[in-house]
């Protein structure tokens, strides 16, 4: 073994060592309040890659779309046609703002989805529950944030996560949140007159 190798082995040995320093610490569980936002592409991806990882591990989970209408995503057709024994999939929203272009019937739609959110929150079999672009909502001002953060501190089963997901993202919920990601917009196709793929947005 060289020099250089050795010294490379006994700096690792020094990272290990202090890491498993830290993580014998690092003893409590709970639910996790956890919030994806930004600008970048990727919220509800990695969202829905953890929902995929509670059917994974056999775990009840379920999802609210608080936004999108009943277009065909990959995520959303194959939880209805393989998983609807563990994954609950209610797509409450109707579309885009702008393509609704009806500001009362959208807080009808974002309050009914609120409801139904709640419900299965309160569902202590769910292990987690994502609501799917509620950010949007709370940013429309839709539904009060003010009464979300309250619930989500409130009502939350103890060991239960949500996953709230979509840009601008209120301060009220960051502060409330265990776990916040912000998406980064660096560079997307979409710019350079590429549309939305399949396999890629959706």
């Amino acid at each position: 073994m060289s020099a250089e190798s050795d010294r490379h082995a006994m700096k690792m040995a020094k990272k290990k060592a202090a890491r498993d320093k830290i993580m014998a610490t690092k003893t409590d569980e709970k639910g996790l309040i956890i919030v994806h936002t930004g600008k970048g592409k990727g919220k509800s991806s990695a969202a829905f890659g953890m929902i995929f990882r509670c059917i994974a591990h056999d775990m009840k989970c379920a999802v609210v779309q608080f936004i999108k209408g009943g277009m065909s995503t990959g995520e959303r057709d194959m939880i209805l046609d393989k998983f609807t024994g563990i994954c609950a999939f209610h797509t409450m929203g109707e579309g885009f703002t702008w393509e609704t272009q009806d500001r009362d019937r959208d807080i009808e739609m974002a309050q009914a989805a609120w409801e139904k959110a709640k419900e299965l929150i309160r569902d202590e079999s769910n292990k987690m529950v994502l609501l799917d672009e509620i950010n949007i909502a709370l940013r429309y001002d839709y539904l009060d944030v003010a009464e979300v953060v309250k619930f989500l501190l409130e009502q939350k089963p103890q060991m239960t996560h949500v996953v709230l997901t979509g840009r601008n993202a209120k301060p009220e919920l960051i502060e409330a949140a265990d776990l916040v990601t912000e998406m980064e917009l660096i560079k997307h196709p979409f710019r350079s007159g590429i549309k939305a793929q399949i396999g890629v947005e959706f």
